[in-house]
Parts: C-alpha cells; sequence; structure tokens
C-alpha cells in the first residue's frame, strides 16, 4: 500500500491490519472514517446503505418530497 509521507504511523499501521478484518469491521471503520470527515468538511457523503434506504423510503409514499421539504423548511434547514 501507498500511503502519505506526513501520516501518522498508527494510522499506517492500522489500514495495513484491516485489509484482514471481516468486511463488517471494515464497514464500521468506514463509517467512522466517514463521520469524522463530515465533522471536518460540513459534507456527509452518504454510503450506498445509506443511499438505498433513502430511495426505499422515497418508493414508500410515506411522504411526498414536497411533504419532506415541508417538514425541513419549518425548522430552518433548506
Amino acid at each position: 500500500m501507498w500511503y502519505r509521507w506526513d501520516m501518522n504511523a498508527a494510522i499506517k499501521n492500522i489500514l495495513e491490519r484491516v485489509a484482514a478484518w471481516p468486511e463488517e469491521d471494515q464497514e464500521e471503520l468506514a463509517a467512522l472514517a466517514r463521520e469524522i470527515e463530515a465533522r471536518r468538511t460540513g459534507v456527509y457523503a452518504l454510503s450506498d446503505d445509506e443511499k438505498a434506504a433513502i430511495d426505499a423510503a422515497r418508493r414508500s409514499g410515506l411522504a411526498s418530497d414536497g411533504e419532506v421539504a415541508a417538514f425541513w423548511n419549518r425548522y430552518g434547514f433548506e
């Protein structure tokens, strides 16, 4: 693997071992990393599972896109 020269040694070490972890544990680490990145940048990148859940919810008919937008707008989110 190739890493940035200024990466923390502990991070380099753990990333080398992550490849041997079970898929579930790798996903958990990825989710934690996305949360940290979102906190640092203010932008959250959805995982494939989250995107699928949103798509399923939109198709469920529980609330239209307009109803959801109105809800968020009511609380100051656009």
